[in-house]
């Protein structure tokens, strides 16, 4: 994914792989490059603990998400 246009141009790549035992779990890479421009290169450490921060919360929301539909689709008592 990648943005065309703005002060802070960015791309975002993913990785899935299976880890683990057997293929039942799945590693996800997230990894994020960008060149900021104008005037957002003066906050540039600043800009990058946000997307860090934001980030992580995202990936703890969908880590929750995922792991509640795997338990759910287990079934009651497993």
């Amino acid at each position: 994914m990648r943005t065309a246009q703005g002060p802070f141009l960015m791309e975002t790549s993913y990785t899935w792989e299976p880890y683990g035992e057997g293929t039942d779990h799945t590693r996800m890479t997230l990894r994020n490059r960008g060149e900021p421009r104008g005037f957002a290169a003066l906050g540039t450490r600043v800009i990058a603990a946000a997307m860090h921060r934001a980030q992580r919360k995202d990936l703890a929301v969908l880590k929750a998400l995922l792991e509640r539909r795997t338990r759910s689709a287990d079934g009651p008592g497993l």
